[in-house]
C-alpha cells in the first residue's frame, strides 16, 4: 500500500509542500490558466503559509518546458551580492564566514522577478489574478503549522531582545502563535497592494514589467535600503549593518538560461540548473552510476545504498572545489559533467565507504578548498549557530526542523514547471516593518577566502542549493519533480529518480516518494557554520535491517532517523495523455491534485 494514491488524469496536475498552494495552482488550472499561472499563484501562496521556509524577501530557480516553444528554460532567481559586499569589508569586520542570519547575509531578493518573468514571458494571467490567493491568506488569516510555531519558539528570544520588527510580526504576546491558529500578515498584503497599484501599463506584459519596477526600482527598494542601513544582531553574536542599496536591486535582473543536460540509461535526460546552482552534481552522479552498473542493481538494496552514497561523496566534493557563479568564475562545467571524467571519479569508489573528501581535476587545475573549522571548534566571527541561522533542514537524527518549498504543475497543454522557492524565512533576518517581510541570507553560502570559485564577489550569485528537476524521456518531456532540503536535495533526488527509472514504465510514483529515503553529510554543508560529517549516512529506519547491516559492515557510520524523516519529494509526470502526480506524506503538509 502506499500512503496515499497515485493522482492519475488528463486535464491538469499540481504538487507542492503545502495544500493550500496546490488548492490555489488548481483552481488556476480549472479556471483556463496554464501551468506558468498555477505555479507563480501557488508560489505566491507558499510565501505566505509557509513564512518559516520562503518569502518575499527570498530566492527561486525554475525549469521549465513550454510547449510553445518545444524546447526546456531555466530561470534564475538568485539575487546576487551587493556592490560593497567584499572581501575586505567582512574582513574588517573580523569574521571568518558571512553570518548565517541578519542582514549582512543578504543577496537581492530574487523571487519577485522570477515569479513575474515566468508569468510574463509564459503565462497568460495577470499578477493581479494570481496574487489574489496569496492576498487572501495574507488578509482574512491562514492555519499555523506546528512547525511555524516551532520555528518562532526557537527564536522568540531572539526576536523579543534584538528583531522587534520580527516580534510584532510573529508573535502573540511574548508567545509563538499556537499550531492550528489563524494568523495574518496584513503588512505583507499591504506590499502587494501597493505593487498592484503601481503595476500600470496598456498591456498585460507592460503591467507586469511596473511591477517588476516597482519592486527593484521603486519603494521596495527604497524601504530595503533604508532598513539595511541600521545594525542587527545576526549569528556572529554582534549587531551589523546590511550592504544592500537601491542601486543593487535596480542593476539586477532574472535571467533566461539553458538548461544543463545529462543522459541516463538512454532513454532519459536530466534537466538542472547551472553550476550557480548545486544541480550539476545530480548529472555527475548519474554519468558514474551509468558506468557502475546501478541499473543491474536492486533498488534500496545494501550495494545500491552504497553505490548512490559514494558517488554522491565525489560529485559533492567536485561541488565545494569547482561550482560557483560561471559569470564570476572559470567554471570547468563541461569538463565536470563528462564522460571521460565520470569514470575516472567512478574508478575510485570501492566496495567500503570513503572517508575522505576527494574533489578531482576536470580540466588539469588542481582543486582548492575552503578552510573550514572543525565542528565545535571557536573560530572568529561564529556566534551561536541556532541563533535564526541557516536553512532550517532536517536535523540528523529526524527532528524536522522545516525545510524549503517546493511545487511542480503538468497542464493539459503540454507545459511542465519545476520550481524551488526559498530564502527569506521568518527565522533569518528582522521583520523590514514597512514591507512585512526580512530578507533573504543566502550570502552565507559564499566562502571569505579568495580565489576560490564560490569566493564572495560583489555581484556575483552564491553557489545554492536549490535545486529544481525537469527529465524527458525517449526525448519527450515526462517528469518534473523536486525537494526542500538544503544539502540533501540532489541526493533525495537521485535516490527517487534512478529508483523511478529502474520501476520501469507505469511507475507508480507516490510508491517510490513512499519509500524509505537516506542521505549523507560527508561533506562539508553550504549553510552556517559549514560542518561536515565524514562517512556518516542517515537512514529512515524502515530500511531492512539487513541492508542497515551490510551498510554497517561497508563502514558506513550509521545514523538512524526514525521511520518517516527524510525527503519531501513531489512530482508530475506526463505519459502520452495520461497526466500523473504525487507528493511527500512525511510532515503532513504536501499535498498533490488534479483531475
Amino acid at each position: 500500500m502506499t500512503t496515499r494514491p497515485e493522482l492519475r488524469g488528463s486535464f491538469g496536475m499540481i504538487a507542492s509542500t503545502h495544500w493550500l498552494a496546490s488548492a490555489a495552482g488548481m483552481s488556476v488550472l480549472e479556471r483556463g490558466g496554464n501551468a506558468f499561472d498555477a505555479a507563480v499563484a501557488g508560489g505566491f501562496v507558499l510565501q505566505v503559509v509557509e513564512p518559516h521556509l520562503n518569502g518575499p524577501g527570498g530566492d527561486l530557480p525554475v525549469v521549465l518546458w513550454s510547449a510553445a516553444d518545444n524546447r526546456a528554460h531555466v530561470v534564475c532567481g538568485q539575487g546576487t551580492a551587493p556592490a560593497a559586499a567584499s572581501l575586505a569589508h567582512f574582513g574588517g569586520l573580523g569574521l571568518s564566514l558571512v553570518p548565517g542570519s541578519g542582514p549582512l547575509a543578504a543577496t537581492v531578493p530574487g523571487a519577485f522577478g522570477a515569479w513575474t518573468t515566468l508569468l510574463e514571458r509564459w503565462g497568460s494571467w495577470e499578477l493581479a489574478d494570481v496574487l489574489a490567493f496569496a492576498l487572501h491568506y495574507a488578509e482574512r488569516g491562514f492555519p499555523v503549522l506546528p512547525a511555524i510555531s516551532r520555528t518562532i519558539g526557537a527564536v522568540s528570544g531572539l526576536f523579543t531582545e534584538h528583531w522587534q520588527p520580527s516580534a510584532a510580526a510573529w508573535l502573540d504576546g511574548a508567545q509563538p502563535p499556537r499550531p492550528g491558529s489563524w494568523w495574518r500578515s496584513p503588512a505583507v498584503a499591504a506590499t502587494y497592494r501597493r505593487i498592484l497599484q503601481e503595476a500600470t501599463g496598456n498591456t498585460r506584459e507592460r503591467r507586469i514589467a511596473a511591477a517588476r519596477d516597482a519592486w527593484y526600482r521603486g519603494f521596495v527598494a527604497e524601504e530595503i535600503e533604508a532598513f539595511c542601513r541600521a545594525a542587527w544582531r545576526d549569528t556572529s553574536g554582534r549587531d551589523h549593518a546590511g550592504l544592500l542599496t537601491a542601486d543593487d536591486l535596480a542593476r539586477w535582473q532574472p535571467s533566461v538560461e539553458q538548461p544543463v543536460v545529462t543522459p541516463y540509461a538512454e532513454r532519459y535526460q536530466l534537466l538542472k540548473t547551472g553550476p550557480w546552482g548545486q544541480g550539476p552534481v545530480v548529472g555527475q552522479q548519474l554519468r558514474m552510476l551509468d558506468i557502475l552498473g546501478l541499473q543491474a542493481e536492486t533498488p534500496l538494496s545494501g550495494r545500491w545504498i552504497h553505490l548512490v552514497t559514494e558517488v554522491a561523496k565525489l560529485a559533492y566534493a567536485d561541488r565545494e572545489a569547482w561550482y560557483g557563479d560561471p559569470l564570476h568564475s572559470d567554471i570547468p562545467l563541461e569538463a565536470l559533467t563528462s564522460v571521460e571524467y565520470a569514470a575516472e571519479r567512478a574508478a575510485l569508489v570501492g566496495e567500503r565507504a570513503d572517508l575522505e573528501l576527494r574533489p578531482g581535476s576536470p580540466d588539469g587545475r588542481l582543486p582548492e578548498l575552503a578552510t573550514l573549522p572543525a565542528a565545535g571548534s571557536p573560530s572568529p566571527g561564529i556566534g551561536e549557530p541556532t541563533m535564526g541561522s541557516s536553512e532550517p533542514t532536517p536535523g540528523p537524527l529526524g527532528g524536522n526542523r522545516g525545510d524549503t518549498c517546493h511545487l511542480d504543475v503538468a497542464d493539459r497543454w503540454g507545459n511542465l514547471v519545476s520550481a524551488t522557492p526559498s530564502g527569506g524565512w521568518l527565522q533569518s533576518s528582522p521583520v523590514i516593518a514597512a514591507l512585512g517581510f526580512p530578507l533573504g541570507t543566502r550570502a552565507q553560502m559564499f566562502y571569505l577566502e579568495p580565489g576560490l570559485p564560490n569566493s564572495l564577489r560583489p555581484g556575483a550569485r552564491p553557489r545554492t542549493t536549490l535545486s529544481p528537476s525537469l527529465a524527458l524521456r525517449d526525448g519527450q518531456p515526462w517528469l518534473a519533480f523536486g525537494t526542500p532540503g538544503g544539502d540533501q536535495q540532489d541526493q533525495w533526488q537521485l535516490a527517487f529518480f534512478t529508483a523511478l527509472v529502474a520501476a520501469g514504465d507505469g511507475a507508480d510514483l507516490q510508491a517510490v516518494i513512499d519509500a524509505p529515503m537516506f542521505h549523507t553529510t560527508h561533506f562539508p554543508s553550504s549553510f552556517y557554520p559549514r560542518e561536515a560529517h565524514p562517512g556518516e549516512l542517515v537512514v529512515e529506519d524502515r530500511l531492512p535491517e539487513y541492508v542497515l547491516t551490510e551498510l554497517s559492515e561497508r563502514g558506513h557510520r550509521l545514523t538512524r532517523s526514525g521511520g518517516w524523516t527524510l525527503g519531501r519529494l513531489s512530482a508530475v509526470a506526463r505519459e502520452g495523455d495520461v497526466l500523473k502526480a504525487a507528493a511527500n506524506p512525511r510532515g503532513a503538509q504536501g499535498y498533490a491534485a488534479g483531475r
